[in-house]
């Protein structure tokens, strides 16, 4: 069922990006899909049936407003920055923040590795906080990302 639920909020996301007006960006389309289905998987943890429907859409809905707020606002040296911030985390001791910030745009923001696993398939996973500040306000995500056999690391929740 919740596979079901995240793969229609995802769905979703998806048509209205496609339907979306040419004035948004690549940064803000790519922020309000990445913020729409982080929302949806975390609206899917609540609730049964209906209810659980009904907080999936709701997460899309504002993840989808809080991503594209935050693509819009971020350029290409906050993503390279923020990428080697995570980059950086996955060698990083658990608990050690790694924080970046650009001078010219004044955003920032953190990464912290918590916590260490592995999958059913014994890939290395880690579980990562991370927060961004732009435009004076800051948004938290958490997530977990596992090492594939290549060596990269791969988002996986």
């Amino acid at each position: 069922m919740k596979f079901r639920t995240v793969a229609a909020a995802t769905l979703i996301a998806l048509f209205a990006a496609a339907c979306s007006n040419s004035q948004y960006g690549e940064k803000q389309t790519v922020g309000t899909l990445g913020g729409a289905a982080l929302g949806g998987l975390l609206g899917a943890q609540f609730g049964d049936g209906t209810g659980q429907l009904v907080a999936t859409g709701a997460g899309v809905l504002i993840g989808g407003l809080i991503g594209s707020e935050v693509g819009r606002t971020m350029d290409e040296q906050d993503e390279m920055r923020a990428n080697e911030a995570v980059t950086e985390a996955h060698q990083a001791p658990l608990g050690e923040t790694i924080v970046w910030n650009n001078p010219d745009s004044g955003h920032s923001g953190t990464v912290t590795p918590v916590r260490d696993g592995s999958t059913s398939s014994g890939l290395y996973c880690r579980e990562f906080q991370q927060t961004i500040t732009v435009s004076g306000r800051t948004e938290t995500a958490y997530g977990t990302a596992c090492r594939q056999p290549d060596g990269t690391w791969k988002i996986v929740e």
